[in-house]
């Protein structure tokens, strides 16, 4: 595991073991994508409280290789909050050997958050239906999220952000919404500081 993402579990370590309920889909999730041993899942379900079994988790995480952080990230549907958390620390890190260069093109290739759309969709105004329109949301998109909800712009933007990002998965990046933010005319330093 890289040493950035071993200084990002043990700096949460103790937020992480009241956040989260490891027993269910997160262990056996590691399982099945071969990040932990059979051994590994028993030593963690063996504990007495689900304090101790995400304790002991974040204990075998560190040395189950480079793929370990991130399949952890993964694990963590349920608990968004959590994931959004630990990505946006990562984000804000400087990365070993990257210069700004690799920081920059990190940045372009990710997928925002869902609290990042929300600030986004704060920046966009009335401009937002031509930029979820190159987003290749359809017209009728928009009109669904136009009348569901019909006094509150915010969260009808922010439903286009959000169904865009579902549809698309992991093309739904940064990069592409720059792009839609340039054909709209609209400056791309409203999106970077709406993710920093």
């Amino acid at each position: 595991m890289d040493k950035r993402h071993k200084e990002l579990l043990r700096k949460h370590r103790l937020w992480l073991s009241e956040q989260l309920l490891v027993s269910e889909t997160i262990v056996q999730f590691l399982y099945q994508e071969d990040i932990l041993t059979q051994v590994q899942v028993e030593e963690i379900e063996c504990q007495s409280s689900s304090k101790q079994r995400v304790l002991k988790l974040l204990d075998i995480l560190p040395v189950r290789g480079p793929r370990a952080f991130q399949v952890f990230l993964q694990s963590l549907d349920e608990f968004s909050w959590v994931r959004d958390t630990l990505q946006r620390d990562l984000d804000c890190q400087p990365g070993p050997g990257l210069g700004s260069a690799g920081q920059i093109e990190h940045t372009l290739q990710r997928v925002p958050t869902d609290r990042e759309l929300s600030r986004i969709a704060d920046l966009l105004g009335g401009q937002w239906e031509a930029v979820l329109l190159d987003l290749e949301l359809t017209t009728e998109d928009l009109y669904r999220c136009r009348a569901d909800h019909q006094l509150d712009m915010h969260g009808a933007v922010l439903e286009g952000l959000v169904q865009w990002k579902r549809a698309q998965g992991k093309k739904a990046t940064v990069q592409r919404l720059i792009k839609s933010l340039e054909a709209a005319d609209i400056h791309t330093s409203m999106l970077l500081d709406a993710l920093h």
